[in-house]
């Protein structure tokens, strides 16, 4: 029952486009990437000051 099978992901991918339309998805998960981008980017620079500090 836990399992999501690709019934439900076509389902979700229907609700999807019709709440935003098909206009608004490709600025959608271009806002996703940049957070993501964003997000890789401090933990890189977090983890590179802990190594300085423990040298």
């Amino acid at each position: 029952m836990g399992k999501i099978g690709l019934t439900e992901i076509i389902l979700i991918l229907l609700v999807v486009v019709l709440l935003f339309g098909g206009r608004k998805i490709p600025e959608l998960m271009k806002g996703i990437g940049q957070g993501m981008k964003e997000f890789k980017k401090a933990s890189k620079v977090d983890g590179d000051s802990e190594k300085e500090t423990t040298k």
